[in-house]
């Protein structure tokens, strides 16, 4: 869909807040908290940005963007290029973070990591849930929606030029049967998140990366088959190549976006086979159920993999 760059304001040390409106006035797909879009931005440049707005308000559509500076150039593009007024191709919105029913919520965010938190804080508060929010980052004027959240009782601000690191162990040194954990932020911030989290209850953890797990591309390289179940061909994916690359090259139309399975876009149903998951999106869980798949990025254990493709 066609939508209208209506706003693009600084909120915080290079993040500006987007906001995308039809140019119609139509209403916008509905969405949940935890929900990306795709912005593209030019014909080869796609990237995924968390909705951080209203679920209720179907108007608009809001997006933060940090610029990073060694990044791939999609925020770079965001903040130096994009213009109010402009039309942009929007794809979504899709939701591999949705907040699941719990009895207690602990929220980890780290930068630019608290959009797809922010409804989710919005929508606990509302029902009456118990959440607790720790939001860490650089400083205290790098920090998007810092004003907004310090006026809730249930959030602390800690910038690690005043506090450190957040301090994981004192958060998830000892688990809690019943307390959902989110977290999204740097990789750095995850891994640690996920290590401290090893022996809680199983489902516990529900993390959202922005960039690939620095260990997703390990792992063995080797040929294999897929089958396309819909029209049973039969394919040979070489080890330097990936099945997304291979389908798309025999004609079958797949929507991706990202190529590094971070966003969640080419999941493909699994009906037979063993996949190998190299992807960021999927749950322990999810990964260990084998009936979908990313695949850009994760390859087959098993000789053939049936695809419902």
């Amino acid at each position: 869909m066609k939508l209208l760059l209506e706003n693009k304001v600084p909120i915080a040390d290079g993040v500006v807040l987007l906001t995308l409106r039809h140019p119609d006035g139509d209403p916008l797909p509905a969405w949940t908290p935890g929900a990306h879009v795709d912005l593209v931005l030019a014909d080869d440049l796609v990237r995924q940005y968390s909705l951080c707005g209203d679920p209720s308000d179907t108007s608009v559509l809001k997006v933060a963007v940090l610029r990073e500076p060694d990044g791939r150039g999609g925020s770079r593009h965001v903040h130096d290029v994009l213009a109010e007024g402009q039309l942009l191709e929007v794809r979504g919105p899709r939701n591999h973070f949705e907040l699941v029913e719990a009895k207690r919520y602990l929220f980890i965010a780290g930068g630019i990591g608290i959009t797809p938190i922010l409804p989710m804080i919005a929508q606990v508060e509302a029902a009456g849930h118990d959440w607790r929010l720790v939001y860490g980052g650089r400083t205290r004027s790098s920090l998007a929606f810092r004003e907004e959240l310090e006026r809730l009782a249930h959030v602390e601000i800690r910038p690690q030029d005043e506090y450190g690191l957040l301090d994981l162990e004192a958060l998830l040194g000892e688990p809690e049967e019943g307390t959902a954990v989110y977290s999204c932020g740097p990789e750095g911030l995850l891994t640690a998140v996920e290590k401290h989290c090893a022996a809680w209850p199983a489902g516990t953890l529900h993390v959202e990366r922005f960039a690939p797990r620095t260990d997703a591309a390990q792992g063995p390289r080797h040929e294999f088959e897929v089958e396309l179940a819909q029209t049973r061909t039969v394919l040979r994916v070489p080890a330097g190549e990936s099945v997304l690359e291979v389908v798309e090259r025999a004609g079958v139309p797949v929507l991706s976006s990202c190529q590094e399975g971070t966003c969640g876009t080419c999941e493909t149903t699994v009906l037979g086979g063993t996949p190998d998951h190299r992807d960021s999106v999927l749950t322990a869980e999810e990964q260990e159920a084998g009936d979908v798949m990313m695949i850009c990025v994760s390859r087959s254990r098993s000789p053939r993999l049936v695809l419902d493709l």
